[in-house]
């Protein structure tokens, strides 16, 4: 391989966020947040290849977000920031056994504002042999307080003279960081928050060069406001830019249970009444099911097999509306955004029409969608075929997606 290599870390949960789909994965201006920063590295002329390190579960999600980007396959990451970073520096050497990268950028993958100009003087800085993090000087008084019931006292002022702001790209001798990185391995040193440090307690000296205040770190929600104003920004001032508009994607999903012993039939989350009840590996909700088939079709990602596989014992009994976030999630990632739901459930018992209104309300509760934008149908096959003879149940799905297409 050789050459300049940028690994982004990604493989974080983002708990300060507060919600389940990891930050990097949420949209900015119809995009992945993890897309814009790998947009960035895989647009400077000097970086050879760009890898992710993602998380166990993350791979859909990491698919989705990077579809169509010539980026390397991901690497699972580890329990902590520093773990994943190694496991992600071993890679390229398990990859490239006979010639490992000469430099490598490590980047936080919520960063996606990085500007071309910070990446080049990272770079310059470690061509000359100087390891360098991007960072900004400290401009605001810094106070050291002690904590109380309501408020903090003020103890002292800082000094802010020398004080620095570290952001990413860090770069770094590829061979130098990962030795870095195997020594507190061995030490046991799991404390480091960057990678500038991991290098310090190696011995080496570390650089700083100019940053940028755009380059911030996605932490909270209120961030991703300010990084969607500052793009907008960036937007305006730019001569040319990729040209991209709303296209609309159709997905159709359709799935059939039979009917075992019970005394309930679950459609659309919501527990009926009946002789019966529905046969399957899962809750057996046919309508979520055909609606989830829908969503991960619109946006190419396989069927619910494909990402809840039957052979899992980790979905016996499951709530199907786990499947459904996650689809609803996908589509998030690609940049989408659910039109409408058109869902259609085939029986002759039990009725559906009494039960429509909370169907309805399920679904756009677990959706984020308004009501209108749920339509929950009921037909039967006038007594013909395995539905016509009550031998279980058969619903389909057609969803209408909204996504930003480069073309």
């Amino acid at each position: 391989m050789g050459g300049i290599v940028a690994l982004l870390v990604a493989a974080g949960r983002g708990r300060r966020f507060g919600a389940d789909l990891p930050k990097q994965y949420h949209t900015l201006k119809g995009q992945a947040v993890l897309r814009h920063t790998a947009q960035a590295f895989l647009k400077h002329p000097e970086i050879s290849a760009v890898r992710v390190v993602i998380g166990p579960d993350d791979q859909a999600f990491h698919d989705l977000a990077l579809v169509n980007l010539p980026v390397l396959p991901p690497i699972i990451g580890g329990k902590t920031r520093q773990e994943s970073v190694r496991l992600g520096l071993e890679s390229f050497k398990t990859d490239c056994a006979e010639k490992h990268p000469d430099i490598v950028l490590i980047h936080d993958g919520a960063r996606p504002l990085i500007d071309q100009e910070s990446i080049s003087r990272v770079l310059e800085s470690v061509r000359s042999g100087r390891p360098a993090i991007a960072a900004m000087p400290v401009v605001d008084t810094l106070k050291k307080g002690t904590p109380s019931e309501s408020y903090e006292e003020i103890l002292s002022t800082i000094d802010r003279t020398s004080l620095w702001r570290a952001q990413t790209p860090q770069g770094f001798s590829y061979q130098e960081i990962l030795s870095a990185h195997q020594k507190a391995l061995q030490e046991n040193r799991s404390d480091l928050t960057d990678d500038a440090a991991v290098l310090e307690n190696a011995g080496q000296k570390v650089f700083m060069v100019l940053g940028h205040d755009h380059n911030i770190k996605i932490t909270a929600p209120a961030d991703l406001i300010r990084a969607d104003e500052i793009l907008t920004l960036r937007t305006l001032s730019q001569k040319t830019q990729d040209a991209a508009q709303p296209l609309f994607r159709c997905g159709k999903g359709f799935d059939v249970h039979a009917f075992e012993a019970g005394s309930s039939v679950r459609i659309c989350g919501v527990d009926i009444p009946h002789s019966h009840k529905l046969s399957g590996h899962s809750d057996a909700d046919v309508a979520m099911h055909a609606l989830t088939d829908a969503l991960l079709g619109a946006i190419a990602a396989g069927d619910i097999g494909t990402h809840f596989p039957p052979s899992d014992m980790r979905w016996k009994g499951a709530d199907s509306e786990q499947f459904l976030r996650h689809a609803a999630d996908l589509v998030s990632v690609r940049g989408g955004q659910i039109v409408n739901i058109d869902l259609t459930v085939i029986c002759e018992r039990p009725k559906m029409g009494p039960h429509r209104p909370a169907m309805i309300a399920r679904l756009a509760d677990i959706l984020n969608l308004r009501p209108d934008q749920v339509s929950v149908k009921a037909t039967t096959t006038e007594k013909l075929g395995f539905t016509g003879r009550q031998e279980g149940i058969a619903a389909e799905a057609v969803v209408n997606i909204l996504v930003m297409e480069s073309v």
